[in-house]
């Protein structure tokens, strides 16, 4: 779907339809993207369960491993007693698959997913690596919002190889009630006549925005759903809790009036294209990361934005991931320069059967100054090729490569 573009037919409304979009068990996901075995096994993401290691937690367990009593943020002991090593008991069918963090493989796949996100989103607030909402009034009507969000989902799975439950509903407290109710892979539609009734059953713990404190007053207040807290005297809620016991009140009622807008400044900014299966027409490559540099240094301009680093993605069967990037001893605001770097850093994949590219710009600067000149990266007599040297210091011409990406959830900054 273009970007802005209404399905046929779609009202004018006051409503919004929101989409609430959680990665199911995003980590111990990637690593099935990864390891296509693992799919229906047991899978632990975590650290400290190597031998010789002494602390360590569950970053996240699949739906299979939970069965076992397996927990996000579990102490790897616990987790070790719950469910065996397979590596440790190969011939035990309750044995499970650990596998460590890799922060850094986690957050491209879920740049990958957030590029498709912005492009079917009016507007997307992102919340985590793997948690997003969008505001998609603008893009489809409620009688069709259905099957909007079955295309989001289907898009993800196809193109990023991972599963995601969406819910959708007017706003953004329900939303992320939805998208909880049916995981794993799950789709839930709230219209707005029905949100009331969706939400009455919930746990009141569940209710976006309380805490198991807030739960126990609560309960303490005889209130153990949200159909009853949106039934509660808000006069009493606010004596109680402040302003905050109205808008949990209101929340349960389906009244939130947040809108969908995005946190902050972005630390990146990129577009990614996938083909129709994979092609070893190098050319073909080439122009799509021509259109995707283009489209990227566009983007950045609009947004007032310099960058310091310019990256590609190539995405090699099955879904192997290679990632390149050259970084700069300034901040800059070049269209051609991100089309000069980003082509360099393609040649390397020539004869490579491709399945996805992308482009990004990244170490943003928001400053107000006048753009950097590429003459200030040119010493006398560095450009003897008519192209700027790029602040090369070393042999490398400076470049930041990353290398090829094949080796209830925790923040990743309990990681970092």
């Amino acid at each position: 779907m273009v970007d802005g573009e209404r399905l046929p037919g779609a009202p004018a409304r006051e409503e919004r339809i929101v989409l609430h979009v959680d990665m199911d068990c995003f980590y111990a996901s990637c690593e099935r993207r990864r390891e296509p075995e693992l799919r229906g096994e047991p899978v632990v993401v975590g650290m400290g369960y190597e031998p010789g290691e002494t602390v360590g937690a569950v970053a996240t367990a699949s739906y299979e491993a939970r069965e076992y009593g397996v927990e996000s943020a579990q102490a790897i002991g616990a987790a070790l007693d719950n469910l065996p090593r397979k590596a440790d008991e190969p011939d035990n069918p309750d044995a499970g698959y650990y596998r460590p963090v890799d922060l850094d493989f986690y957050q491209d796949v879920g740049s990958s997913v957030k590029e498709i996100l912005y492009e079917l989103g009016d507007t997307v607030r992102e919340v985590s690596i793997d948690e997003a909402y969008l505001d998609v009034t603008d893009r489809t009507a409620w009688d069709v919002a259905d099957g909007f969000a079955r295309h989001v989902k289907q898009r993800i799975h196809r193109e990023v190889g991972v599963p995601a439950s969406v819910g959708v509903a007017p706003d953004m407290s329900t939303a992320k009630l939805a998208s909880d109710y049916d995981k794993p892979d799950g789709l839930v539609v709230v219209e707005p006549d029905e949100v009331r009734e969706f939400l009455a059953p919930i746990d009141v713990a569940d209710v976006h925005g309380i805490g198991p404190v807030r739960a126990r007053e609560l309960r303490e207040m005889g209130i153990e759903t949200a159909g009853d807290l949106a039934s509660a005297d808000p006069y009493e809620l606010t004596d109680r809790f402040g302003d905050r016991g109205r808008d949990l009140y209101r929340r349960a009622r389906g009244e939130d009036n947040r809108p969908v807008e995005p946190r902050g400044k972005p630390k990146s900014l990129s577009r990614e294209s996938a083909f129709d299966g994979a092609t070893d027409d190098f050319e073909r490559v080439r122009e799509q990361v021509a259109t995707l540099a283009e489209a990227v240094a566009d983007r950045a301009t609009r947004k007032d934005a310099f960058y310091r680093t310019i990256g590609v993605k190539v995405v090699t069967p099955p879904f192997d991931v290679h990632t390149r990037a050259e970084s700069l001893p300034g901040p800059v605001d070049d269209a051609g320069l991100v089309d000069d770097v980003t082509q360099d850093l393609l040649g390397e994949f020539a004869g490579e059967s491709v399945r996805k590219v992308g482009v990004r710009v990244s170490n943003l600067d928001f400053s107000e100054r006048e753009q950097a000149s590429l003459d200030g990266f040119e010493s006398d007599g560095d450009a003897d090729d008519g192209r700027t040297e790029r602040g090369r210091g070393d042999s490398t011409g400076g470049r930041e490569r990353g290398g090829t990406q094949r080796d209830g959830q925790i923040s990743l900054d309990d990681f970092e």
